[in-house]
């Protein structure tokens, strides 16, 4: 069982920079793939991005290339959610997830945090 707590959402002006924190506890949490995920009102839940155990690789939709960094620090259980230039159709509830599975996809996940709300004014 693995429990995913995230943080650092909130309120901000377009332009402005928000970064997400998902502290995970229970398993190792290096052997799980990572995922940040986000749903707005009415609409599916999206993947916004990815890091992968082994390699460290990324991945991120385009909607927020450039603009969002995912991290992992293996030694603190937490994985971040960077995010700069914010636009306000990134308004949702962001949630991180984890996977022992090979692939970061939503159905695919093991474990979801709660969520956490950002919303971005413009």
């Amino acid at each position: 069982q693995v429990q995913l707590v995230e943080s650092g959402g909130g309120l901000v002006q377009a332009g402005g920079s928000l970064r997400l924190s998902c502290a995970a506890s229970g398993r190792t949490f290096s052997n799980y793939n990572m995922g940040w995920f986000r749903q707005a009102p009415g609409k599916e839940r999206e993947r916004v991005a990815a890091i992968y155990r082994s390699s460290g690789s990324t991945y991120y939709a385009d909607s927020v290339k450039g603009r969002f960094t995912i991290s992992r620090d293996n030694a603190e259980n937490t994985v971040y959610l960077q995010m700069n230039n914010l636009k306000p159709e990134d308004t949702a509830v962001y949630y991180c997830a984890a996977t022992l599975q090979a692939i970061v996809e939503a159905k695919r996940m093991n474990y979801w945090g709660q969520g956490t709300q950002v919303t971005v004014s413009s």
